[in-house]
């Protein structure tokens, strides 16, 4: 095991994200689901992310099998990478504050389901994933791994990729017109520019 301070940055990192995620999650373990367009690709989408985010960066920290794959990186990555960790890790929170009861692990619509489009979803339509990308970016920053290092980069772009396509058609089939406008006003993970974003 050779823990440096990068390595500690991302594991507080993660541990933030993880207990965020577990304090959501327990919060609507009970809520009903009217729509459920899940299916075993999109829960293996989410296992594949977990392997990019958790299992191989523990592998990296705490045995000896990714060394082979380590490579040197400038000391301001790790200055940089605390600074996109800690953007994720307050994106990823805000986006689930604001989302609220609407959220949901896998494609799932609630009976009662609003399309929320106030906080930082007045500018973007999909700011958890934004969160996945920058917590990716922090991960590149503070392992100095090419495989744990990069995983959840290459990981969460195959899941935005793969599933966004399907979450768009659900909240269109579910909302019509009303989603159509919030596509017009807004970007998928970054803010459009020149258009000006209404709640």
């Amino acid at each position: 095991m050779n823990l440096q301070i990068p390595h500690l940055v991302f594991v507080a990192g993660i541990a933030t994200y993880l207990t965020i995620r577990g304090i959501f999650s327990r919060r609507l373990r009970s809520q009903q689901k009217s729509v459920d367009k899940s299916n075993t690709g999109d829960r293996m989408l989410v296992v594949l992310v977990g392997i990019g985010q958790i299992v191989l960066p523990l592998l990296l920290l705490f045995s000896p099998l990714l060394d082979w794959a380590r490579y040197t990186l400038p000391p301001a990555a790790a200055w940089l990478g605390t600074a996109v960790m800690a953007a994720g890790v307050w994106l990823f929170w805000r986006s689930h504050v604001d989302l609220g009861e609407s959220w949901s692990v896998t494609l799932m619509l609630n009976p009662e389901h609003k399309l929320v489009t106030r906080g930082v979803y007045r500018a973007v339509r999909h700011p958890m994933y934004a969160a996945f990308f920058v917590l990716a970016i922090g991960q590149v920053l503070l392992l100095d791994n090419w495989f744990a290092g990069w995983a959840s980069l290459v990981a969460v772009t195959v899941l935005y990729l793969r599933r966004v396509p399907h979450e768009e058609g659900m909240m269109l089939e579910f909302f019509g017109d009303e989603y159509r406008a919030y596509m017009q006003r807004t970007g998928g993970i970054l803010p459009r520019l020149g258009t000006r974003n209404q709640a």
